[in-house]
């Protein structure tokens, strides 16, 4: 499925209207986007600390599940900026792309 496709479809199942930033709507979304990376790390922590980073495949349903979820979240704040996911993803490749070519991979911030 193609990236702006899955934005599209995924919209409806937004409770809420786009509207400002400073709505509602869009902060349960910001919100919501940090819950599920959270719940996706306490996967993945779990599978190292009592698994010893052997991934069933259960394990790994859960984890996708979880993937799912924040990638709708990340949809849905794109849509709610008026920007296309696949502006978003082309966006970051081109930022790695440069950061690659650079030897800039490592180290921190922005801007590097």
């Amino acid at each position: 499925m193609e990236l702006n496709e899955y934005q599209k479809k995924a919209a409806k199942y937004d409770l809420f209207e786009v509207a400002d930033v400073k709505e509602v709507g869009f902060l349960e979304k910001v919100l919501g986007l940090v819950g599920e990376a959270g719940e996706t790390a306490d996967k993945i922590k779990k599978i190292l600390r009592d698994k010893n980073g052997v991934v069933s495949d259960e394990d790994r349903d859960l984890v996708i599940k979880e993937l799912g979820d924040t990638l709708w979240y990340i949809a849905a704040i794109s849509r709610y900026l008026g920007v296309d996911l696949s502006e978003v993803a082309s966006g970051n490749i081109e930022k790695l792309e440069s950061r690659y070519q650079r030897n800039k991979l490592h180290g921190e911030g922005d801007k590097r």
